[in-house]
């Protein structure tokens, strides 16, 4: 067991900042209850003005740099580390989209990618967009779309400039390089043209930043002439919008957390009116493509982990369905795609994944049906780049724990599978000094929890090595054992890392998020914890030797975890952008996603929600207690968890936990719910954790 570093304790630094008590009674169901930060809330939020408020962050930021800074800050060492294992002169794999082939390249030194482009046939590039030129203008700028008429004369894009996630719509004409649309502001992500290049559809936001209606411009006119085209009513849904891979369609899908409506709009009648495939009803979730005459439609209508079937593209009803596959147990299905003459099923198999390909030629819809075939036991998948409506090529993105982001070209033809790109580490390195397992944790109700985990191949089980925990947990968003290149420096010096599957994601099935969700919530808590006690029985880490780390939805796994584990079973845990002051937000219909969250926690409005939601809510439940070594992020502009919840629940530690361990507290004030944008400006946030994480470890670089 490592030492731990006598010097890592909060005795031996300068008094940590202490947020003044302003104490704010609320009431709900005849209980009052009593916040005592609840003025760290600024009420002109998107905007924060307050300075007492300005002053606490800041406070708390400099506070970082008395206990991680001076001569043994390792921070300078580890982003050097980490710049070093960026390709930084580094292209995408091009792709095909209409008349010409697109790349992605970044030149050394530079933060964000340019865009090119050459017409099919050529080798004259041209550039299309460099986001470095836009990013010279402001301290934040995140890219969010990229769509070009079919004549590839416009690009439309959105633009983030100050992590508030507020887009702005942009078109630049590529024949003159003018812009000629920038007078949208309140958009979220999400655009498609029109078959004639003129009429551009996007999304809007509402007062609550909530994505509720879409719009159709016309190139020439103003902004304030834009049309209506859709406008969802309910407050608990939203909207967006894409082309279909064929680009016959633009589609529109109303949405909640577990039910969906789509509408198809004729991308060669721009002004006429969206057709409604299927009318919604509460729980129904499903999602079409078009190939033809006809319209392929993934449905749980009738199983919870869907099943795929098809219908005349002129009547969608479902007395006209006709299953395809069949829905199973074993066999979750989560997307498809259409090609001209192939259709590609994604899917998991008891938690792996699966690719698998239908030639709805064949009389049976797919006759000649097959699986891809990949290098590892364990991987992510998932559909790349892929615009060529036409073709016979199939773009994948592939990774494992060991294997690096990896580009693929499957011949759905000839059934190969061709390496385009493995991402490159200049620094070096060597998949074959690192081995990974997939094992399965007993939670303490006898359900098996999959666990994925890598460490060096010359790692201890002996309980003497150290552990890094991560989970999610939520949304039903699965987390597959990815590779990343900043992890290996952990592995280096003597971490192995796990990811725990726990129930809430979608894993092993809808089911398994059904399991850690609402009324079931708690098992993705108590999941985390037995994961991590099982695998301190299997030797990788003794009690103590375990850190523990989750964002957002899983920043709230990370504060009920710190709240409900056994004491010193984790030594640090490290809580990003984390959703704790649940009660309050969730109470709170005028923030941005409260309503829309009701089917994932429940809507407290409700009594028992309420009772529920309180048992286990973070900032509810801290107690007078001894808390592993704490580390807290946030972003100033974040629209999904606003930054006065980490600085509450920080506050609220501060004045209550009785150990001498370490809190930090980091607020990005530049920054919304993804942190920094720039590819080097977030080696900043990574080099921060792994600081925290080694000097909570007594290791040293």
């Amino acid at each position: 067991m490592p030492a731990s570093d006598a010097s890592f304790r909060q005795s031996a630094f300068a008094k940590p900042p202490v947020a003044r008590v302003w104490p704010v009674e609320k009431t709900a169901h005849g209980e009052v209850r009593v916040d005592p930060y609840d003025w760290l809330r600024d009420p002109a939020f998107p905007e924060v003005k307050d300075p007492d408020i300005l002053s606490y962050l800041e406070a708390e930021n400099g506070y970082i740099e008395q206990v991680l800074g001076g001569e043994g800050d390792l921070r300078p060492a580890l982003t050097a580390e980490l710049r070093a294992r960026i390709k930084e002169d580094d292209t995408g794999v091009p792709y095909r989209r209409d008349g010409y082939f697109y790349q992605s390249r970044f030149a050394a030194g530079q933060n964000y990618p340019v865009f090119v482009r050459w017409a099919a046939g050529t080798s004259e590039e041209e550039v299309v967009l460099d986001v470095n030129v836009l990013a010279a203008q402001h301290d934040f700028m995140r890219v969010a779309d990229f769509e070009t008429t079919r004549d590839g004369r416009y690009l439309a894009y959105t633009a983030d400039t100050d992590g508030s996630e507020r887009y702005g719509v942009r078109v630049k004409d590529l024949s003159t390089g003018a812009m000629v649309l920038e007078g949208v502001a309140d958009a979220s992500p999400g655009v498609a043209w029109a078959a004639d290049g003129q009429h551009l559809f996007y999304v809007r936001q509402d007062e609550f930043q909530r994505p509720k209606t879409v719009w159709r411009h016309r190139l020439g006119t103003a902004v304030g002439e834009d049309v209506l085209v859709y406008g969802e009513a309910d407050p608990a849904w939203m909207v967006s919008l894409d082309l279909t891979l064929s680009g016959r369609f633009i589609r529109i899908v109303a949405h909640n957390n577990v039910s969906t409506e789509v509408r198809l709009l004729d991308a060669a009648q721009p002004e006429g009116e969206p057709r409604l495939v299927l009318p919604r009803r509460q729980g129904h979730e499903y999602n079409v493509e078009d190939q033809g005459d006809t319209a392929w439609i993934i449905t749980n209508d009738i199983h919870r982990n869907f099943r795929l079937v098809k219908a005349p593209l002129a009547d969608t009803a479902e007395s006209n369905w006709v299953q395809v596959i069949a829905p199973a147990d074993r066999t979750y299905l989560t997307g498809h795609m259409a090609f001209r003459d192939w259709l590609v099923v994604y899917a998991r198999v008891e938690g792996a994944q699966l690719v698998r390909v239908l030639d709805p030629r064949q009389a049976d819809g797919q006759g000649g049906a097959h699986d891809i075939a990949f290098p590892d036991a364990a991987f992510e998948v998932g559909p790349g780049a892929n615009f060529d409506y036409d073709g016979g090529l199939l773009r994948l993105r592939y990774q494992s724990l060991v294997t690096p982001p990896t580009v693929y070209d499957y011949d759905l033809n000839d059934r190969t599978l061709a390496i385009r790109k493995v991402q490159e580490i200049p620094s070096g390195y060597d998949a074959d000094q690192y081995v990974s397992a997939r094992l399965l944790a007993p939670a303490r109700d006898g359900t098996l929890i999959p666990v994925s985990i890598v460490h060096r191949r010359d790692f201890p089980k002996d309980g003497s090595g150290v552990l890094h925990l991560y989970a999610y947990g939520a949304y039903g968003n699965g987390i597959d054992p990815y590779f990343s290149a900043n992890r290996l420096g952990l592995l280096d010096r003597g971490f192995a890392f796990a990811i725990a599957h726990i129930r809430g994601g979608d894993e092993l099935g809808r089911g398994w998020y059904e399991d850690g969700k609402l009324e079931n919530k708690i098992n993705s808590f108590t999941d985390f914890i037995d994961a991590a006690q099982f695998l301190a029985t299997q030797g990788y880490a003794k009690a103590g030797n375990i850190s523990a780390e989750g964002g957002s939805a899983g920043g709230l796994l990370m504060g009920a975890v710190a709240n409900m584990a056994p004491e010193g079973l984790f030594r640090a845990i490290v809580a990003q952008v984390p959703f704790v002051d649940v009660v309050n937000t969730m109470l709170d219909d005028s923030l941005p996603l409260t309503v829309i969250e009701y089917d994932e926690w429940g809507n407290p409005n409700e009594p028992e929600v309420y009772e529920r939601l309180k048992s286990y809510s973070p900032y509810d439940n801290v107690a007078a207690k001894a808390y592993p070594h704490l580390l807290i992020t946030a972003g100033l502009s974040d629209p999904r968890v606003t930054y006065w919840e980490p600085a509450k629940w920080t506050a609220k530690l501060r004045s209550l936990k009785t150990d001498d361990h370490v809190l930090l507290s980091r607020t990005e004030m530049g920054a919304g719910h993804a942190g920094a944008a720039g590819r080097f400006d977030k080696l900043k946030e990574v080099a921060l954790t792994q600081a925290f994480l080694l000097r909570a470890f007594g290791k040293g670089l």
